[in-house]
């Protein structure tokens, strides 16, 4: 299973800060990650993406930087990490359960100011992905062009959005945001289609005792429209962990001087100048 960090703060913060720095950062995740449910492996090593926003005079698009080496190898990733900065960062390391090791299939992804993650998957993913596609009206049928679930659900996603009457495309909204409000909407309303469809596989039951079909979608996004940020920690099943997803907030992400990598959230006051969301901790002892 994947791992992804999402960072949002009102001053700009070196990439590397997260990236790289950390004692157990997302590049380190990516060889050495301790909480996965699928415990087979403790490597992300299918591909890695950056996402961040850039000044507004560059557009509401953000900028992304994907690739198919791993994390841990890739020294184009040291040198962009602590020479960028940004106030809104998403950064994903992949291991893949659906979908070819291709730059097309690596995370974030995004739509003019939208940008998306997934760490999980969607339960009997090749008996409910012709219905998903279906169910799509053609624009966004048509955006797709890797061939993973998580790309998928984030064509569900932007016709989520459209149907609620908030064009994705609308260069207004690419601009000033679609709100919290709205994407969180959006999202609750994407789990449900995703649900829906599963819950109306034929010969569902009788798949699942004979066939050993696994219905259970692990359902991890995280969306932002360069404004505000929204994520979900979600599993569909009843009895079963939802894979980890931490969070933090706080005035200040600082080292600690006395101890190399180890960082911490600071708080000098109520306010909460910073939001840290990550699959993992970025650091903690062993």
């Amino acid at each position: 299973m994947c791992r992804f960090l999402v960072y949002k703060g009102k001053d700009e913060i070196l990439l590397s800060k997260l990236i790289l720095e950390p004692q157990h950062s997302i590049l380190t995740q990516s060889y050495d990650s301790r909480l996965r449910l699928d415990s087979r492996r403790p490597h992300n090593g299918d591909g890695f993406g950056l996402g961040y926003y850039t000044p507004p005079a560059l557009g509401p698009a953000p900028c992304l930087f994907t690739s198919t080496i791993p994390a841990w190898n890739c020294i184009n990733l040291l040198r962009l990490s602590s020479k960028t900065t940004s106030q809104l960062i998403f950064a994903h390391v992949r291991a893949t359960t659906e979908g070819s090791l291709s730059d097309s299939n690596c995370h974030p992804f995004h739509r003019n100011s939208l940008m998306w993650m997934h760490n999980g998957n969607l339960g009997a993913w090749k008996d409910v992905k012709r219905s998903l596609c279906i169910g799509l009206r053609e624009r966004w049928f048509s955006c797709v062009g890797g061939n993973t679930d998580s790309e998928w659900a984030f064509a569900v996603f932007l016709d989520v959005l459209d149907r609620m009457g908030y064009d994705p495309d609308a260069a207004a909204l690419n601009e000033t945001g679609f709100g919290h409000a709205v994407l969180r909407k959006a999202m609750l309303a994407t789990i449900k289609r995703i649900n829906a469809l599963i819950a109306d596989i034929p010969d569902k039951g009788r798949k699942e005792k004979e066939e050993g079909l696994d219905c259970r979608s692990l359902l991890n996004f995280a969306v932002t429209d360069g404004h505000s940020v929204v994520c979900t920690r979600y599993v569909s099943s009843m009895t079963d962990e939802a894979a980890s997803l931490y969070w933090s907030s706080g005035t200040s992400w600082q080292e600690d001087q006395s101890i190399k990598g180890r960082f911490r959230m600071e708080r000098r006051d109520k306010g909460a100048d910073i939001v840290l969301v990550a699959s993992e901790p970025l650091t903690f002892e062993r």
